[in-house]
């Protein structure tokens, strides 16, 4: 017999139970057909000898805002590396709308009040320093944004005094009541509907620069959080822009689509009942290997950091304020049942306890209304999570989707605003597993930086930036962490008999490290570095230029 590719010479992680290490793995095909012994008699068009590198499954996150990555590298830089105060932050915007042409948007991203003295931008200063230009600074969270007069204006706001909020959402005032331009959750709606929807070209450019920075990193497959809707995505027409980007080769990772919740809509009668959904009465499931219509997305509370995540009793910080769900509850219970009613797995975004036991109700309701097996509906971030609501998650067959990175990123911002105590309940992991709980792996990417080698370390270290411990009864082993990476994302979207483990038949997706995640100091797994990245059989990345085949 003779194949495609065998790799040998390597310490090859397989995260399959069965058959855990092997040193050679045979590609036909762009799939696995057999490692070590069963390649024997073998031979292969090429043969590639890692000199005992480490090997490990191409990594999965599993809640990735892939598109957003890709568009968000044409915009200002206002994360705290790049602006560690608030003075060098509108220093930075200054600098930078003296460059634009007069009336040119200035599009920035990823500043965090938390690292900013507990101060967001102000309309004021913008004003000032924008040089006429309307001026949209996205928070890191994605949950809130602050905006100058000139972009108020552009929205059809002339006079920002008059603003009010719509449901599910706020404006920030200061402490004598004046509008400092900061629109939180459903209140970004009030300037954000005018970056929508994003031209198809420029969409398409940056799904190729996204999966070119996926390959880099070892990212071979992700799910996309939201597309189609008015709140998360570009367009009604996303899916296209993906399509697009395929069918020109420059989309070379694997993803999972989630449509967001107010793309569904309703079909009419389709038989048994009404139905609820996208057009066609497409749902869960539709696609290939390389680009899938995934779980639903439903946004029911808002950003932790952000304080407007929807808890059971009020921040720590903030006395008086327990944050606020995205919805009326009664419509985003009737949204998440009438989505499961209809086959769809479901994805609801819930950071706060309260929010997550509405998200819980609705689906055990969904459940009794119309019994479904292995639904796995998902709990994106699942940021603080009582005992008790781990054990209705584990008993539901539910897959909780929590960020590891958060926790070097945002941890000091999670022990201001859940207090010492609470913050041990913050972005859990162990205790899921313990529960029997398969969890994936992830980053929210770009909230904050999409490395998964950096999520592993935090997945097993769970140290804030400052140094302080966040949990550390939650901590994974570097295996357990891996599990999640790869086997962990493919289960919360149904594709673990395809992906997620290196073994026969499954996709040929690997990524070949410096060093073994499990072999090196806990404190140094931070420093791994991707030295190759294959997906379906071929090497998209390679940062040595030395894999040479014999």
């Amino acid at each position: 017999m003779r194949i495609d590719t065998i790799i040998e010479n390597a310490r090859i992680t397989t995260v399959d139970p069965d058959r855990p290490h092997a040193s050679r793995i045979g590609v036909w095909n762009g799939r696995i057909v057999g490692v070590d012994e069963e390649l024997d008699g073998v031979t292969a068009d090429t043969r590639i000898d890692l000199d005992g590198a480490p090997v490990v499954p191409g990594f999965n996150d599993a809640h990735f805002h892939f598109s957003m990555l890709g568009l968000e590298m044409t915009q200002l830089d206002l994360a705290p590396e790049q602006a560690p105060t608030l003075d060098a932050l509108y220093a930075r915007i200054e600098e930078y709308a003296a460059t634009r042409p007069p009336g040119a948007w200035v599009r920035g991203q990823g500043y965090d009040q938390n690292k900013l003295g507990g101060e967001h931008p102000d309309i004021a200063v913008l004003d000032r320093i924008a040089g006429g230009r309307p001026v949209y600074l996205q928070h890191n969270s994605h949950h809130m944004a602050v905006a100058n007069t000139q972009a108020f204006a552009l929205a059809g706001h002339s006079d920002v005094t008059r603003l009010s909020a719509p449901v599910g959402g706020s404006l920030g005032t200061d402490a004598t009541g004046r509008f400092t331009g900061l629109i939180q959750e459903q209140a970004m709606s009030l300037v954000a509907h005018l970056f929508r929807p994003v031209p198809q070209e420029d969409l398409v450019e940056a799904l190729g620069a996204a999966s070119q920075w996926a390959l880099r990193h070892g990212v071979t497959s992700a799910t996309e959080p939201g597309i189609g809707g008015t709140t998360i995505g570009h367009g009604p027409a996303d899916i296209r822009a993906f399509q697009t980007a395929s069918e020109r080769g420059i989309l070379r990772t694997r993803l999972t689509l989630m449509p967001y919740i107010d793309a569904l809509h309703g079909l009419g009668p389709i038989g048994g009942g009404d139905g609820w959904g996208i057009d066609l009465g497409i749902r869960s499931g539709l696609g290939d290997e390389w680009l899938r219509v995934g779980p639903v997305k439903v946004l029911s509370d808002g950003s932790l950091i952000g304080r407007t995540a929807a808890m059971c009793c009020d921040y720590n910080d903030t006395p008086g304020n327990a944050g606020y769900l995205q919805w009326e509850q009664q419509d985003l219970h009737d949204k998440i049942v009438a989505a499961h009613v209809n086959g769809w797995q479901v994805a609801a975004h819930a950071i706060g306890d309260r929010a997550l036991d509405v998200v819980l109700d609705a689906f055990e309701a969904g459940q009794r209304q119309v019994a479904r097996a292995n639904t796995r509906h998902r709990i994106e971030h699942v940021a603080v999570a009582s005992d008790a609501q781990v054990a209705r998650i584990a008993a539901g067959g539910h897959v909780p989707v929590p960020q590891g990175r958060f926790i070097s990123e945002l941890g000091d911002g999670f022990t201001a605003a859940l207090g010492a105590d609470r913050v041990e309940l913050a972005y859990r992991m162990r205790s899921f597993l313990d529960a029997g709980v398969e969890l994936p792996g992830s980053t929210d990417a770009p909230v904050v930086p999409g490395e998964p080698i950096l999520s592993l370390h935090d997945m097993v270290n769970r140290r804030s930036a400052s140094g302080a411990p966040i949990g550390l009864g939650e901590a994974l082993t570097p295996a357990q962490a891996l599990r999640a990476y790869t086997h962990g994302s493919a289960y919360a979207v149904h594709e673990e008999q395809r992906k997620g483990t290196l073994s026969r038949g499954k996709v040929a997706d690997l990524v070949v490290l410096s060093d073994d995640p499990a072999a090196v100091a806990a404190e140094r797994i931070r420093d791994i570095e991707v030295r190759a990245t294959m997906i379906g059989g071929e090497f998209g990345f390679d940062a040595t230029g030395e894999l040479a085949a014999s």
